[in-house]
């Protein structure tokens, strides 16, 4: 024989050689790829072993908590919009109305709700009478014209709600410890 044709056949058969060497590892690599994908997808009998039904569930979970969720932050707005005409700032004063009786038994109340709007009760206590007074407030604003404790009490109000302020009980600790 020739030796070119000798050195052809020989780097043939390696090439062969080397090619179905080739061919078996990718197939070893198919085989693993396919049992992971058997595992994935098929399952071994057990609920939700199957990835697709998995998946399918998790689906149909999602849907109904984002409904879920749609329905609180409907239910939240409504809340918020009621809210919005609740009392939801107070504030108490109590003062001695009159030099003659002692502690201080007379007080004005601020009630409003987040836009400003309530009422002022004063009451005046004296020996004889206690007197009771009921002013409007709109915007924070009274069309009735408000005594100083009464325009302390819509202070305080105002601030509960703002959220800039003192507490109601702080304001009435401060005052007795400067008695």
């Amino acid at each position: 024989m020739d030796v070119a044709v000798l050195i052809w056949v020989v780097a043939l058969t390696i090439l062969v050689v080397v090619g179905v060497v080739w061919l078996l590892d990718l197939q070893a690599q198919l085989r693993k790829l396919r049992a992971h994908y058997e595992s994935l997808f098929t399952g071994e009998g057990k609920e939700d072993a199957n990835t697709a039904v998995a998946l399918a569930n998790l689906s149909a979970r999602l849907g109904e908590t984002t409904a879920r969720t749609e329905r609180l932050v409907a239910r939240i707005e409504e809340v918020d919009a009621a809210l919005a005409h609740t009392v939801q700032g107070i504030g108490l004063v109590r003062f001695r109305a009159f030099q003659d009786t002692g502690g201080d038994q007379s007080f004005a109340l601020a009630l409003a709700d987040g836009e400003g709007n309530g009422v002022v009760v004063s009451a005046l206590y004296g020996r004889g009478a206690t007197r009771v007074y009921a002013k409007p407030v709109q915007g924070w604003l009274s069309p009735k014209p408000l005594g100083e404790e009464e325009e302390q009490a819509l202070v305080e109000a105002r601030q509960a709600v703002l959220g800039g302020g003192q507490a109601m009980g702080q304001r009435e600790d401060q005052d007795a410890g400067q008695d």
